[in-house]
């Protein structure tokens, strides 16, 4: 039985920086992989047309890029999620995996910079626990750039990564996907960048022997 996963990202982009070199190690395993949006612009949000369109012509090269099995865009507005009751975003999540039924999930860093990530990762570990989403035994907590390297969290909420992938023979792809979006990438030494994303799979491959890795933190795990 093939396996499910799914990849919750706040913003679109944030799948990618993220993940972006296991997902395409994944589906050419053969794994099912779900992509949830959880926020999206409109202009009721003080968005114009032009970026709109932009962002939505983005979702769909990218969607097409990693192939992936669906896609669930929950339609939050973006850096408003703090004015958002919780529940709803409980809820909508809740929905979303009820539907896929991943057995891992790929999230934000709780300790992240950017407050959204911080709260879908709040979310998400409730609409995960075992007693309401059964079907999930793993959850990663993804290195984000620019969100999670600028934090200054400690503790539990600190990003301090105990999982390695091995992506080398993905890494070209995984920036070629990051240059989907283009609004969001800049020249070295802006950490959206492609020198930036391949210094980090450097660093994180020297870390756990080989070429290049993401990285990841272990926040559940069930075997």
């Amino acid at each position: 039985m093939k396996e499910n996963v799914m990849v919750i990202a706040p913003h679109p982009d944030d799948e990618t920086l993220g993940c972006g070199g296991t997902i395409l190690k994944l589906k050419k395993q053969g794994k099912r992989v779900y992509w949830v949006i959880v926020t999206e612009m409109c202009s009721g949000d003080g968005f114009d047309s032009a970026k709109i369109r932009r962002r939505e012509s983005e979702i769909k090269k990218i969607s097409e890029f990693y192939g992936f099995n669906g896609v669930f865009r929950l339609g939050f507005p973006p850096a408003k999620l703090d004015k958002v009751q919780r529940k709803d975003i409980v809820v909508a999540l809740a929905k979303a995996v009820k539907k896929a039924k991943p057995s891992l999930l790929f999230i934000p860093n709780g300790g992240d910079i950017h407050s959204d990530h911080r709260i879908v990762y709040d979310a998400v570990l409730s609409c995960a626990k075992t007693f309401r989403s059964p079907s999930i035994k793993k959850i990663l907590a993804c290195e984000i750039l620019s969100e999670t390297e600028a934090s200054k969290a400690s503790g539990k909420r600190a990003f301090t990564p105990d999982s390695f992938n091995d992506i080398t023979g993905f890494v070209d792809k995984k920036i070629k996907a990051m240059s989907i979006y283009s609004g969001e990438m800049g020249k070295h030494p802006f950490p959206r960048s492609a020198r930036s994303i391949r210094s980090l799979a450097v660093l994180r491959g020297a870390m756990s022997g080989c070429e290049y890795a993401e990285a990841f933190k272990i926040i559940r795990e069930i075997w």
